[in-house]
Order: structure tokens, then sequence, then C-alpha cells
């Protein structure tokens, strides 16, 4: 019987490479959702809707969630946050805290969640805070928080579209920023723009009004932006046409904020 001359060897190979293969796995940078201040209840199926991986349709962020584990992240949807929940996460997504109108019962951003948050963020957690326009976001306890990292939302509307019409919420003029990285135009509907002070800094300014915003505290990042703009219904060209890159944005923007995160 002939024996393997290198036996050794191969067992060497195949443990570095079980190794190699559990430190990719305990590297994986996690991704939390909020599902706590974003809590609309569809009406006819009483499950939850809006801006969760789970949400399939138009009013969904499926495909984002999609680019995210096609890039190597683990995703998952966050109830209200504190220290624990936080620890297990390298990236938090904020988005469209609820209006009393979304929801009777909203839960607001409370003093000791933005504590923890801050905390979170200083220890080097990314937030992604995507919020709307004036009539369809809390903006009385989201900018307590945010107030923390440099910026609050302005009470305003921007960029508003009337039917078709989607020039009126393109934006070409973008910066030379990773996130915009090969990407001319992309659409944003209705949005917010912001008040910058502290450690903020802009990344879209148009007509004097900052569109979009980033602050480094403490190890962390805060990325921010006044509209929840790569939802399905305006990632790709369901309805978009062909020149806008809200897509490639997209894959920029979590490409940006997964470089930024430590994984858990």
């Amino acid at each position: 019987m002939k024996r393997n001359k290198f036996p050794i060897f191969k067992t060497i190979i195949t443990l570095s490479f079980l190794f190699v293969s559990a430190l990719q796995i305990n590297a994986q940078v996690k991704v939390g959702l909020d599902n706590w201040y974003n809590h609309e209840i569809g009406s006819k199926t009483r499950a939850p809707f809006h801006y969760l991986w789970t949400d399939t349709a138009l009013s969904g962020y499926s495909r984002w969630g999609k680019i995210f584990t096609d890039k190597g992240a683990g995703i998952s949807t966050i109830n209200r946050p504190n220290a624990a929940i936080l620890s297990k996460i390298s990236v938090y997504i904020i988005v469209d805290p609820d209006t009393t109108t979304e929801n009777p019962s909203p839960n607001y951003i409370m003093p000791e969640d933005a504590n923890a948050i801050e905390a979170w963020v200083k220890k080097g957690g990314v937030l992604m805070i995507l919020a709307n326009d004036a009539p369809n976001c809390e903006f009385t306890h989201l900018n307590q928080l945010t107030s923390r990292f440099g910026f609050t939302f302005n009470h305003v509307t921007l960029h508003p579209v009337t039917g078709k019409n989607y020039e009126m919420g393109a934006c070409n003029n973008l910066p030379d920023h990773p996130i915009f990285k090969g990407v001319k135009k992309i659409y944003i509907k209705a949005v917010s723009s912001f008040k910058l002070f502290g450690a903020a800094k802009p990344i879209i300014t148009e007509n004097g009004q900052v569109l979009m915003a980033e602050a480094r505290i403490g190890k962390g990042l805060v990325v921010a932006i006044g509209d929840p703009w790569i939802y399905n219904e305006y990632i790709d060209h369901d309805r978009l046409p062909q020149d806008f890159e809200n897509r490639k944005a997209a894959e920029n923007l979590s490409g940006y904020l997964l470089k930024n995160a430590k994984g858990k």
C-alpha cells in the first residue's frame, strides 16, 4: 500500500484553512436595522413593514439587505437598543422614526436610548441615520440624538416631486467622496436638510443646503441623510429612468459603512 509522504503537511494546511475560515466568520460585520422607532404595521397584513429587510415590496429594504449580504455582512432587525444589543452589531441603521400618523403609539428616542447609542458610537460603532421630510418623520426626539453628533435635521421638504417628474428629485452635483465614487446622478425625493455644528461635516451640499452629512465621533462614525432614498422603489429602475445611479451609490455607501465598522 502506497503511503502519503506528506501527511503532516496536509494536516497543517487543513487546520490552517479551518482557522482562517473561523477568523473570517468571527470577523463578519453585523448590520442591525431598527424596527423600534420605525414600527409601522400593515393595515391588511397586521405585520411590520416599511424600510425592513423582510419587506420585498417597493416599500422595503430587501434589496439593500442583499447588497450587505453579498458583501459578506450579516443582517438583523433590532428592537429597542441598549448596550447589550448594540454590542452585538457593528453598524446600526435608524430609518424614519414614526410620527403619530404612522403609528398611534410611536416609540420615541428616549434619553437612555441616546446615551446607549452615543456610547456605542464612541467605542467604534457606525451609525447610519436616514430620516425623511418634515411631515413624515418625528424630528424632536431624533434631533435630541443627532445633536450629540453635531447636527440636527431641519423641518423642511426639499426636492418635492410631482408625479413622474423624476428630474425634480435629481442630485447631480455629487462630491468627491467614497460614497459617490463613479456616481454622477442620484434620486432623493422630499428630503430634509441639516444644521451642522461641532464635528459634523457636509457630504452633499446643494444651493447652500446640506443634504447629507457625516461625523467622526470618538472611534466611530455617523452618516446621515434626510430621506430613506434607497428603499426598493428607488434603488433600481422599476420607476426611475436609467440615468439615475441609486444602486451604485447604495453599493458604495454599504461598502463605506462596512469599511469603517469593526467585526463583532
